[in-house]
């Protein structure tokens, strides 16, 4: 069985896709962490997709990317002797479901100038799914509608642009049915 999950109903709705269970997770990495573990228990997928949308760090990245690597983006413990998005006495760094997608650092900020982490996009959901579905042996595929630049005007952007990426995935979802 195959789940897509999505932050917001703005992104994708159930309709748009009827065919497919969709559930929401909400903002950030807490919510999608509880979200994540909830439909692993009750559904038991082969296959989680993530879809949202994501910040470019990178001004040549426009549409819908492909994501397979992932990072903590606001996990700082450099004071102690860590890398910058390394999470201390934690065996699990970056997270890799392949190296043909782009990488994203995830937070829990709305990013609005670049931050030190470096990664191709970011957002606020998808490590914390990569990661369990890492740990929990569930395949993953993450899709990201770049929104915005993740600069100074990246909140009125991504407003404008929250429901722009949606038509895109479902062309690429019916086209590849990944069931």
């Amino acid at each position: 069985m195959t789940l897509i999950l999505v932050a917001v109903k703005e992104e994708l709705s159930e309709k748009d896709l009827p065919d497919l269970q969709i559930h929401y997770s909400g903002v950030g990495k807490i919510n999608a962490a509880i979200k994540t573990l909830e439909i692993i228990k009750d559904y038991s997928p082969s296959l989680i997709i993530n879809y949202g949308t994501a910040g470019s760090l990178n001004k040549k990245l426009k549409g819908l990317v492909e994501v397979t690597r992932f990072f903590q983006r606001d996990m700082d413990a450099t004071s102690l002797g860590f890398k910058i998005g390394q999470t201390p006495f934690d065996d699990i760094g970056e997270i890799n479901f392949g190296n043909t997608g782009y990488s994203c650092g995830t937070g829990d900020s709305f990013v609005t100038q670049a931050p030190r982490l470096e990664t191709d996009l970011v957002d606020m959901e998808a490590y914390a799914i990569a990661k369990i579905c890492y740990i929990k042996g569930v395949k993953f595929k993450c899709f990201k509608y770049i929104s915005d630049n993740a600069d100074a005007g990246a909140n009125e952007e991504w407003v404008e642009n929250i429901s722009m990426g949606k038509k895109l995935f479902i062309e690429k979802i019916k086209n590849s049915m990944v069931n």
